[in-house]
């Protein structure tokens, strides 16, 4: 993707993996310690105003949420955009909940560029439950996480793995984006 002269290039990174990790702490955290903006997970906004089990149709309105959110910030052209979740979770969850996916949610996700995901692991931190989250199960939970692995990997997303205790996973986040942000 060329740059216009004298337009900064926006830095967009994702956090991702599975529920109960540290996604939402550490966004704010990053936002906090690098600025730019920080775009939320629409779906914990959908289901706190639609109070009744997800299915499968809701998948699409969740999914073009999340990128109208994501446009809306990617426009204000900050210098670096973080981004609590992105279609890959929508993907995951919707073959996860439910055994199928609309298959434009891929296209759309490829057709946009990031530059760092942060994939979050499901080991060494207590599974909370939040009244959202559905898997207590560590199994489960390492499923997503390579699911979500799998899926960067097979399409050469950039990613770096986050592990660890809650003090390692901030310190590597904060070096991956301080990093991202020296090049």
């Amino acid at each position: 993707m060329a740059r216009r002269p004298g337009v900064a290039a926006v830095k967009v990174v994702v956090l991702t993996g599975p529920e109960s990790t540290g996604k939402s702490w550490l966004a704010a955290g990053l936002q906090q310690q690098f600025g730019g903006l920080c775009v939320d997970e629409y779906v914990r906004w959908f289901i706190e105003q639609n109070p009744r089990d997800t299915c499968l149709a809701d998948i699409p309105e969740i999914a073009r949420g999340q990128l109208q959110w994501e446009d809306r910030a990617r426009a204000q052209r900050p210098a670096l955009l973080i981004l609590d979740t992105h279609l890959l979770s929508n993907m995951l969850w919707s073959q996860t909940l439910f055994g199928a996916c609309p298959a434009w949610l891929e296209d759309e996700l490829l057709a946009r560029h990031y530059d760092l995901h942060l994939l979050l692991s499901p080991e060494h931190v207590d599974w909370t439950d939040d009244g959202q989250r559905c898997q207590p199960d560590l199994s489960e939970r390492l499923s997503f996480f390579n699911a979500t692995r799998d899926w960067l990997e097979r399409h050469r997303q950039p990613l770096q793995i986050i592990q660890g205790d809650w003090a390692q996973r901030r310190l590597q986040a904060f070096q991956a984006v301080a990093a991202l942000l020296q090049t």
